[in-house]
């Protein structure tokens, strides 16, 4: 197998904290990296999620429900589970 080499560029410390982490899984840069592109070519994408923090429709839609229901002061809010327990159970 012919082999050819790859220039990259990365900030010093990620290299550093990549490095004493392949350290410690017994392998050197130039092993990680080519585990990287193999299990690339196998996966035939990148081999992990790529996802901006976003969330869906339905989440986000919760999550302005649960904003607004936590400052309507007409809500009722309960300081224990037992309160809200017996408030389900009514």
């Amino acid at each position: 197998m012919a082999t050819t080499n790859l220039n990259i560029r990365t900030d010093k410390e990620i290299k550093d904290q990549a490095d004493r982490i392949f350290s410690e899984l017994g392998l050197n840069m130039t092993t990680a990296i080519n585990m990287f592109l193999r299990t690339t070519i196998r996966e035939n994408g990148i081999p992990f999620a790529l996802k901006l923090d976003v969330p869906n429709e339905v989440t986000a839609a919760a999550i302005e429900e649960g904003r607004r229901i936590a400052s309507d002061s007409s809500v009722k809010g309960y300081t224990s589970m037992e309160e809200l327990k017996a408030a389900l159970e009514a």
